[in-house]
């Protein structure tokens, strides 16, 4: 069952989610051809500590790092390595952060400066877009089918595929918790929202097909056919009006959120 949470609770979470943020544009900028993904992970750890927080990753389910980063044809859940990236590759960042007894957590694919990525870029455009689409319905009575089902609406449209096997969560004290948050489905269907809930909303789209494997790691997804994947995530919460984005953080963030935002009820 969700955890339903307190406004004092938001109030206590809403620090790990900027940090989350906060963390994650750092290392944005730090991206650039020639860097690798494990120094951008020894860049999280110091930065989110600190700040006098800890990186949730490290350690949960013995997984190694502080970050996951997946490249190209890496779903999530990459582990970081010493490969240099390269111009034109796309690299997802997800941070996830504890600090004062609550978890944030927000995840961004960019494209490595130098080279122009086209499909890239498109795919990017496409899975920001979905999750905005997604977060617009989560509305208390809506119901997590209708989450899905606006992601999903989307992203086929433009001829891409959404991820199965991995999804959204809910997340606040602990790092996963109820409920899960698919990123397809159907409308009107799924458990009811209610004021409280806390989770993410994190497509994970593939430029071909949804289907994925896991390497030897027993972390690391991958595309089946090896074509590109992209992720964007939030945390939000569930209110009586509009959803509270709580890791909202950049001008381009917020003009985003307010493009997407439902105008019968957004507040």
């Amino acid at each position: 069952m969700a955890q339903i949470k307190t406004l004092e609770d938001l109030e206590r979470m809403a620090p790990a989610c900027q940090l989350a943020s906060e963390t994650l544009e750092y290392l944005k900028q730090a991206v650039r051809a020639g860097i690798s993904t494990l120094e951008l992970d020894a860049l999280a750890e110091k930065y989110i500590a600190d700040r006098g927080a800890i990186a949730s990753p490290k350690g949960y389910r013995g997984y190694p790092n502080s970050i996951c980063t997946a490249v190209n044809d890496v779903v999530v859940h990459g582990i970081p390595t010493a490969k240099p990236l390269e111009e034109g590759d796309l690299i997802t960042i997800d941070v996830t952060v504890y600090k004062n007894g609550f978890h944030g957590d927000k995840a961004a694919t960019v494209i490595v400066p130098g080279k122009r990525n086209p499909e890239g870029e498109r795919l990017l455009r496409v899975t920001e877009a979905a999750m905005y689409l997604g977060i617009a319905e989560a509305r208390a009575g809506a119901r997590l089918g209708d989450i899905g089902a606006a992601i999903q609406e989307h992203v086929e449209a433009a001829g891409f595929s959404v991820v199965r096997d991995f999804c959204g969560h809910g997340i606040g004290r602990m790092f996963h918790e109820d409920p899960q948050v698919l990123n397809y489905g159907q409308r009107n269907t799924g458990r009811k929202l209610r004021p409280g809930m806390v989770f993410t909303v994190e497509p994970m789209i593939n430029a071909g097909t949804w289907e994925v494997r896991i390497l030897r790691d027993g972390w690391t997804v991958i595309t089946q056919d090896g074509s590109l994947s992209a992720q964007f995530e939030h945390t939000i919460a569930v209110t009586a009006s509009a959803p509270r984005v709580l890791t909202l953080f950049t001008e381009h963030e917020h003009a985003m959120w307010a493009s997407y935002q439902k105008p019968d009820r957004a507040g």
